[in-house]
């Protein structure tokens, strides 16, 4: 007599998740027209469609291919959907949502059929990857959704600036000591990995990221005319595309105490250089946002060890939120909206740590440690909850303005 193998509680959570995930992916194909699925809204971003199409393509390659030896599925999606496949303008030619709906159903039927029987204990890692994986792309997804959004308001008429500022200048003292930099967890991606004892000298950190009505200050005061303010890489860059302010820069004044969003890494420098600070290193971020100097002890979220929920920080939403929203989830050090809300620029460059071990394959993080990439930490608004933690590290080139990326600054202690 045979019986259907039951999951263990490790296999019911992750199903759960996975399945969590998924249905927080669907709802952003609701009520979609094919052109929009299918449309290219910026060169260096993909159309929304792809992205769905390589979510099944990178689950059925890793865990049915892969780890269970299942011969390809769907083998005609494979070069359409593979990261390597095609160049991005011509993944524009797309089939219909409900044929990839049918591809996503039946690339997760086979997998929750082989979690069944999949070896947990040795494979746990790779599929936290893939539930992480999809949500980096889903995130991909709105920012596109939004370019798209954006593009259609662009004829929409400007309204005058507003005289007003509402950023809480207060700033945080960070005191000098070794931390623990990183993340050794099942969750942990390549990049955060191994964990670095790391010193730091005493600094100042904003207790909240910058705001848009703080960031108006410099709008108003031609920060983005006057060269004083810029590195001479960032002033290049101004010239070459004429900004006058951030991306999804929205000019109302019920957005103040929100946090700037749409802004590069040149753009916040500029900011930073302006009021007499500068973008905190992201050893520094993380020490303000994991460190408990009381216990000398490293926590994986700012408030401490327990799961992000709504009440301490904004994630998997439509738009940024009050950087006064979530009092619950400031950090041991006392800094506000450290995950959630916006990615936030720092002054390092996208590089291994002492002894990092690429993950599941060396193009994920490896390829990109070429010193051209800015990191930045916190996740956003659009990120998913399984991505969020103190030591997640994203990364993109200085020069990138269409993430929903903000900053907080940094400045030294006086002697």
């Amino acid at each position: 007599m045979t019986t259907t193998p039951k999951f263990s509680p490790s296999k019911i959570r992750l199903k759960s998740w996975m399945q969590d995930c998924r249905s927080l992916t669907l709802s952003l194909f609701e009520n979609l027209d094919h052109e929009t699925f299918c449309r290219q809204a910026h060169p260096d971003f993909s159309p929304i469609g792809w992205h769905l199409g390589h979510i099944a393509y990178t689950e059925a390659l890793w865990l049915l291919q892969r780890c269970a030896g299942r011969p390809p599925i769907f083998p005609e999606y494979h070069r359409l959907f593979a990261q390597d496949g095609l160049p991005k303008g011509d993944r524009v030619h797309l089939p219909h949502l409900c044929e990839i709906l049918h591809y996503l159903e039946a690339v997760r039927s086979q997998v929750f059929d082989y979690l069944e029987t999949a070896p947990l204990e040795t494979e746990e890692r790779l599929w936290k990857w893939l539930l992480q994986h999809e949500g980096q792309h889903v995130e991909t997804i709105a920012i596109v959704l939004k370019l798209q959004e954006k593009n259609q308001r662009s004829n929409a008429n400007k309204t005058d600036f507003v005289a007003s500022s509402t950023q809480n200048a207060a700033m945080i003292c960070i005191p000098a000591g070794y931390f623990e930099q990183g993340n050794e967890s099942i969750d942990a991606l390549d990049n955060e990995r191994p964990i670095q004892q790391i010193y730091l000298e005493t600094y100042w950190i904003d207790r909240f990221p910058v705001t848009c009505g703080a960031y108006r200050s410099f709008i108003q005061s031609g920060g983005y005319q006057d060269a004083k303010w810029w590195s001479q890489a960032g002033w290049q860059w101004l010239q070459k595309n004429s900004i006058t302010e951030p991306l999804y820069w929205r000019n109302d004044r019920i957005y103040d105490d929100h946090p700037v969003c749409g802004v590069n890494w040149f753009e916040a420098d500029a900011y930073t250089r302006f009021v007499g600070k500068r973008l905190p290193t992201e050893a520094e971020w993380e020490k303000a946002a994991s460190w408990n100097a009381g216990n000398s002890k490293r926590s994986t979220y700012p408030w401490g060890n327990q799961p992000p929920d709504p009440t301490r920080c904004h994630y998997a939403q439509k738009g940024t939120s009050s950087v006064h929203s979530h009092p619950k989830g400031q950090s041991q050090a006392g800094c506000h909206e450290l995950l959630g809300n916006v990615w936030e620029w720092t002054a390092s460059w996208f590089d291994g740590y002492k002894g990092f071990e690429s993950y599941p394959y060396p193009a994920y993080s490896q390829a990109y440690f070429d010193g051209s990439h800015r990191v930045l930490k916190g996740g956003s608004w659009a990120t998913y909850p399984w991505a969020l933690r103190s030591s997640f590290r994203n990364w993109y080139h200085p020069h990138v303005r269409e993430i929903f990326a903000g900053f907080r600054a940094v400045r030294d202690a006086k002697p």
